[in-house]
C-alpha cells in the first residue's frame, strides 16, 4: 500500500476511479461455468488502465495490478490461488468495500472458522488442501465452542440459500478472496499441545507447584521447620504432646483439626477425624458410606485367613439386595464388584471403594466443613503452649533414661517364659507316652 500511497494517495482514491462507469475499467457480464457474474473485468484491461492512467510502463502497471490482488482490493474469479494480475482475459472482480483492507477489521480465528465449517457444509466435505488442514487446526484449538461455531456456519448458510444464484456466486467469491488474503495462520496444535518438550514443561511446572503448594500448607506442621508443642517428648521425655494427639482423644488440637481441612485424605487418615466425620454423616442419614470405606480398608490390611469371611459380611451388609446398610454406587461398578466376590481377594472391593470415596469427597466434604459439627470442633480445639524447659532439667531427664531391652534377651525371656509355663501347666499323658514309643523304634541304616 505504500506504492498505491506514492501515486494516489489512498488506495480507497484508486478503486473509485477504477470502477467509475465513464473513465474506470470496463466491466460487463461474464459466464462463469453456468453462473453470470455481473461488472467482471479483464486483466489485460487492469494493466491497461493502469499504464494509461499513470503513464508508467506496462511492466509496473502489472506490478502495480498484482499489489491491487495481494491486498485484496482485486480478486480472480478462476484461479483464486494466485494472488497476481495476469495481462489477458483472466476474469477479475473488484472487491466490495466491506472487504477492502482500509476498514481493518480484527482477523477473528472464531470468523474464519465459521466459514470454514459452512465451506465444509456447502462442499459436503470436500476442501482445497490449506483449507483442510486449517479446518483441522481450528477443530482442534477451538474444540470448546465448536458447537457454536457449527451452529452459526449453518445459519449463514441457510441464509444464503436464500439469495438469488448470481447474488450467491458473487457473495461466495467475494468472501473466499477475503480469507485467501487475511486467513490466519495455521495452528499446529500437536507443536504447541501435544510435544514433548511442551508436556515435559508442564508436567515439572506442575509438580513444583504441587511441591510449593504443599510445602506453603503443612509449614506449621512439619517439625523440622516448626516447633513441636507442647515439646517434644524425644528431647524433653515430656509425653504431653503424645497425649494430646492420641488415636480417639475427646478434644483435638487446633493443629489437629487444621489438618483435616488440606484434605480428604487428611481428615480419613486420622481416626479422631473419621469419628468426626461419622457424627456429621449419622445426622445426613448417609453413614453407611464411611462404613463401607472402613470395611473396605480392614478387608485390604486384614489377615489373609479372615478374608473370605470379611469379603462376604461387606457383600451382606452393604451390596446385597436389601442389605441392611445398602450403598448407592452405580450398576457397572456393582456388576464388577459381585462378579469378583465370586473368588475374594484383598482388592476385590477397590472399584466401589473409589466411587463411595469420590462420592464422600465431592458431596460430603465440603458440607462437613460448612457443618456446626466440624465448627463445633473447631471451636473446641485446643492450642497447647509451649513448655519451656531448663538446662538442668533436660539433664536431669538422660541422666534417668534407660537404655532399651535387646531384643536377644526379649526372645530370650520370651522362651524362659513359656517353658516355665509348660511345667507349671498339666501335662498330657498321651503325648508323653506317644515320644517314648517313637524313641524305643529304631532309625533303619541308610541303604548303600
Amino acid at each position: 500500500e505504500p506504492y498505491l500511497l506514492k501515486h494516489t494517495g489512498s488506495p480507497n482514491i484508486k478503486r473509485n476511479r477504477m470502477q467509475d462507469p465513464k473513465t474506470g475499467v470496463k466491466s460487463q457480464p461474464q459466464k462463469l461455468v453456468i453462473t453470470t457474474i455481473p461488472h467482471a473485468i479483464t486483466g489485460e484491461d487492469v494493466v491497461t488502465w493502469l499504464a494509461n492512467r499513470y503513464t508508467i510502463e506496462a511492466e509496473e502497471a502489472w506490478a502495480l495490478g498484482t499489489m491491487l490482488v495481494a491486498f485484496g482490493y482485486i480478486y480472480p474469479l478462476q484461479d483464486h490461488k494466485r494472488l497476481v494480475i495476469k495481462p489477458d482475459t483472466a476474469l477479475y472482480r473488484f472487491q466490495t468495500p466491506y472487504f477492502w483492507p482500509a476498514q481493518q477489521w480484527p482477523v477473528e480465528d472464531t470468523d474464519y472458522a465459521i466459514y470454514l465449517a459452512k465451506r465444509n457444509i456447502r462442499k459436503k466435505g470436500v476442501l482445497e488442501i490449506h483449507e483442510q488442514e486449517q479446518y483441522n487446526g481450528l477443530h482442534k484449538w477451538m474444540n470448546h465452542k465448536w458447537d457454536f461455531i457449527v451452529m452459526q456456519a449453518k445459519e449463514q448458510y441457510r441464509a444464503g440459500k436464500e439469495r438469488k444464484k448470481p447474488d450467491r456466486a458473487v457473495f461466495d467469491c467475494q468472501e473466499r478472496a477475503y480469507w485467501v488474503v487475511h486467513r490466519p495462520p495455521v495452528r499446529h496444535t500437536h507443536t504447541h499441545t501435544h510435544s514433548k518438550a511442551f508436556l515435559l514443561f508442564v508436567c515439572v511446572f506442575s509438580l513444583f507447584s504441587s511441591l510449593v503448594k504443599y510445602s506453603v500448607t503443612c509449614n506449621k506442621h512439619d517439625p523440622f521447620l516448626a516447633p513441636c508443642l507442647p515439646s517434644n517428648p524425644w528431647i524433653t521425655d515430656d509425653v504431653t504432646y503424645w497425649l494430646l494427639n492420641m488415636a480417639n482423644v475427646d478434644i483435638p488440637t487446633k493443629m489437629r483439626v487444621e489438618r483435616w481441612t488440606f484434605s480428604f485424605g487428611e481428615l480419613l487418615s486420622d481416626p479422631r477425624g473419621r469419628d468426626d466425620f461419622r457424627l456429621f454423616l449419622k445426622k445426613e442419614f448417609s453413614g453407611e458410606n464411611l462404613a463401607f470405606w472402613e470395611a473396605c480398608e480392614d478387608l485390604k490390611w486384614g489377615t489373609a485367613a479372615t478374608m473370605n469371611e470379611k469379603a462376604q459380611q461387606v457383600y451382606k451388609t452393604f451390596l446385597a439386595r436389601g442389605a441392611p446398610r445398602w450403598i448407592n454406587i452405580d450398576g457397572k461398578t456393582m456388576e464388577v464388584t459381585v462378579k469378583g466376590l465370586k473368588h475374594p481377594h484383598r482388592y476385590v472391593l477397590d472399584a466401589a471403594q473409589t466411587h463411595i470415596f469420590m462420592l464422600m469427597k465431592k458431596d460430603s466434604y465440603g458440607r462437613y466443613l460448612k457443618s456446626p459439627v466440624f465448627k463445633d470442633t473447631q471451636k473446641r480445639a485446643i492450642g497447647p503452649d509451649q513448655h519451656r524447659f531448663s538446662v538442668s532439667q533436660l539433664e536431669a531427664n538422660a541422666r534417668k533414661r534407660r537404655p532399651s531391652i535387646s531384643p536377644i534377651i526379649v526372645r530370650q525371656q520370651e522362651k524362659e517364659e513359656r517353658a516355665r509355663m509348660a511345667t507349671s501347666g498339666p501335662v498330657d499323658i498321651t503325648q508323653v507316652m506317644s515320644k517314648l514309643s517313637n524313641k524305643g523304634k529304631e532309625v533303619p541304616p541308610p541303604k548303600k
